[in-house]
């Protein structure tokens, strides 16, 4: 199993988000959208995101959650590792 990507794969995949979609038949894809219309798919998935977490923001550390609550909720700032590093409670 190949585990290396070659360049052209990753200059694919940054630009297009690993998705693939422009390797698909237009047609196919405008079908397949038609029989399965997606509305507004991104923003309600996004939404769920900030609805599930915004109570409990802390549960985002080390997670893209807290990419979600930084977009969304004003003043949201997340936590680095840094920070929970030196202002842990050991003396050192």
């Amino acid at each position: 199993m190949e585990t290396r990507r070659t360049a052209r794969s990753a200059r694919s995949h940054r630009k297009h988000g690993g998705w693939g979609l422009d390797r698909l038949d237009p047609d196919r894809v405008a079908e397949i959208v038609d029989a399965h219309p997606r509305g507004q798919f991104k923003e309600g998935f996004l939404q769920a995101f900030v609805d599930g977490l915004k109570n409990r923001p802390d549960t985002t550390y080390g997670t893209v959650n807290a990419d979600v609550l930084e977009h969304f909720i004003p003043g949201f700032r997340r936590t680095t590792m840094v920070e929970r590093v030196l202002d842990a409670p050991w003396p050192n």
